[in-house]
């Protein structure tokens, strides 16, 4: 019988395409802590200390492998002069674009970190986390690409326009972007994240022609990599990945959050051992599954990708809505320990 090993141990030999004593379990929930303490959403978003109380909360409850030190992405567009709207039964989004005309991009100014609140916050947590989690439990946290954090600066339609008709404007913004992109990386490696997720969604097949995000988003993306003080894996929030995933594993990348619509034996062929595979547990479904559909959906998912290491199981969002209720992650977590300890059946 395998040793049993710490969450850290396990997602490190997993990623390094050994089998583990099990498949590692990403619980990525940035809502359901504000439940564990009895807060409502908006108060517990604002202070760390509720946050970080929260993740240990659900760590202890579902027996994930790693802390979410993930606020919301509206987080960046704040700091660069956004608003946040706030829900009840939601994450927080980004209000009003700040870039309300595409010449606001000569004046606009790149975000100092140590005077943004929200980004502060986030700093806070992982400190504050990385005090229970010392070297035994992954901290991840993430950041918005310099190519998608545009949807929330000005909106989806005027950055394709801006995209497509203003190639001068849209390098400028791309050079600002870029350059906090990596400062905002290197800040949260320096206060204590393992890894963090890249949100790109506009690298998916499903957003853009592939070969215009390989001349556009993908150069920055392997600039990034290069430039940051850890590993990155880039996440395309839902968006299917089979066609990019050679494409994003050339930028640097060790991982990538895949859809549930990928078709995941080709996944795992195109991942081979040059990505590790996170996902792709499809978090609006299961908020109506049953027990016993989510012990078979995690089953078949691991015996398509578990064998060799290189899987970790997870959402395929990035984000598990606030919806889903305990009962169904409990399922999740007895399922993984079912089905997912090695040698895998199958």
């Amino acid at each position: 019988m395998t040793t049993a090993m710490t969450p850290m141990q396990r997602t490190l030999a997993a990623m390094s395409f050994k089998e583990p004593d099990r498949v590692p379990w990403f619980l990525l929930c940035t809502m359901h802590g504000a439940r564990e303490l009895g807060l409502p959403l908006q108060e517990y978003f604002s202070k760390p200390e509720y946050v970080a109380r929260g993740q240990l909360a659900i760590r202890k409850r579902y027996d994930s492998d790693c802390y979410y030190a993930f606020i919301s992405a509206a987080t960046e567009a704040e700091a660069w002069g956004g608003e946040i709207l706030y829900r009840e039964d939601g994450p927080p989004n980004s209000g009003s674009p700040v870039i309300r005309k595409s010449e606001d991009i000569e004046k606009i100014e790149i975000p100092v970190i140590e005077e943004c609140p929200g980004l502060a916050k986030t700093l806070r947590l992982i400190e504050l986390l990385k005090k229970d989690a010392k070297r035994d439990i992954p901290i991840i946290s993430a950041v918005v690409s310099p190519f998608s954090v545009p949807v929330m600066q000005m909106g989806f339609e005027a950055y394709l326009d801006l995209l497509y008709t203003q190639p001068d404007l849209f390098k400028k913004l791309m050079k600002k972007n870029t350059a906090f992109c990596i400062r905002w990386s290197n800040a949260l490696f320096d206060a204590g994240a393992t890894a963090l997720g890249y949100f790109e969604p506009l690298a998916s097949p499903d957003m853009i022609p592939r070969d215009l995000y390989r001349t556009t988003g993908l150069p920055l993306a392997a600039e990034v990599v290069k430039s940051v003080r850890g590993p990155m894996a880039a996440h395309l929030a839902s968006g299917r990945t089979v066609p990019v995933i050679n494409d994003l594993a050339g930028a640097g990348f060790v991982g990538i959050g895949v859809s549930t619509n990928d078709d995941m034996g080709a996944v795992k062929e195109a991942c081979g051992k040059k990505l590790t595979i996170l996902g792709n547990l499809n978090g609006v479904a299961m908020r109506n599954w049953t027990e016993a559909e989510a012990n078979h959906i995690v089953h078949d998912l691991i015996l398509k990708v578990g064998h060799g290491g290189g899987f970790i199981l997870s959402d395929n969002h990035g984000e598990i809505p606030y919806q889903v209720p305990d009962r169904v992650l409990m399922a999740i977590s007895a399922a993984v320990k079912k089905n997912g300890t090695y040698p895998l059946d199958g």
